[in-house]
């Protein structure tokens, strides 16, 4: 027995849009507390980890822990036909995904449950010195103005500054954030943090500004990164990026 019910879809519409970008096949698990997800992109270069808690749900019955693994690609399409007066509603029906958009009109979609991955993916423990929380906006310009000169963004921080950074054949880009009353910078490290990763991946992570105003990116030298964007007893959308290596 699965039945959930959304009266405010946005989260859950706008989180499968960034999702696919990374993924195409993921499988969520559903517990009593949460829809959850953690999946690799193709590559291995880049994990998504998801969690929508199911405060934000107005019906939430699940009977027992239940994985599905389902085609994003599918999903999304009909992530796409929710209207703003939609409530959705996700439940098993004859071994498919049945979603059901009711407003105006009432419009139901079955999606094929596909054969679920024999291995879990598992969050990776991680350590960061660097700890960077400002506004959504301000990352996602930053990674644009960096996409136009280089493949590859260069982040550094030391007390009270942040800089991103790009390179090209001719070009250079840098734009550089200190802490102050939207930008949050906390690092416990004597010497610069300094770490370069591949803007192709993060053009796609940024998206997630769509759902929370406010992103946290943490960071070390020559590690992976890390970029949350959260929404308080609602949800969470985080990415976990393997640095760029660059060739001698």
């Amino acid at each position: 027995m699965m039945k959930l019910t959304l009266a405010e879809p946005k989260y859950l519409k706008e989180s499968i849009a960034v999702i696919s970008e990374l993924v195409n096949q993921a499988q969520f698990k559903i517990t009593k507390d949460a829809v959850e997800l953690v999946a690799m992109d193709p590559a291995n270069v880049a994990m998504v980890v998801f969690k929508l808690l199911s405060s934000s749900f107005v019906e939430y019955d699940v009977s027992e822990v239940t994985e599905l693994s389902i085609n994003l690609d599918n999903l999304k399409m009909i992530m796409r036909r929710i209207t703003p007066k939609d409530m959705v509603t996700l439940e098993l029906a004859d071994s498919k995904l049945r979603v059901t958009l009711k407003g105006d009109t009432k419009r139901t979609f079955d999606i094929p449950i596909l054969e679920s991955e024999d291995k879990d993916q598992k969050v990776p423990e991680l350590s960061f010195p660097v700890s960077i929380t400002l506004p959504s906006a301000s990352i996602e310009q930053a990674i644009e103005d960096a996409d136009l000169v280089a493949e590859s963004v260069l982040l550094s921080a030391d007390s009270g500054n942040f800089l991103i950074s790009a390179e090209g054949d001719l070009s250079k880009a840098s734009i550089e954030m200190k802490s102050d009353g939207n930008t949050k910078i906390a690092i416990d490290s004597k010497k610069k943090v300094k770490a370069r990763y591949s803007i192709e991946y993060l053009k796609k992570i940024i998206k997630g500004s769509k759902i929370s105003d406010t992103a946290v990116l943490m960071f070390n030298n020559d590690y992976p990164l890390k970029v949350e964007y959260k929404v308080v007893d609602k949800m969470l959308l985080a990415f976990i990026l393997a640095p760029r290596v660059e060739n001698e």
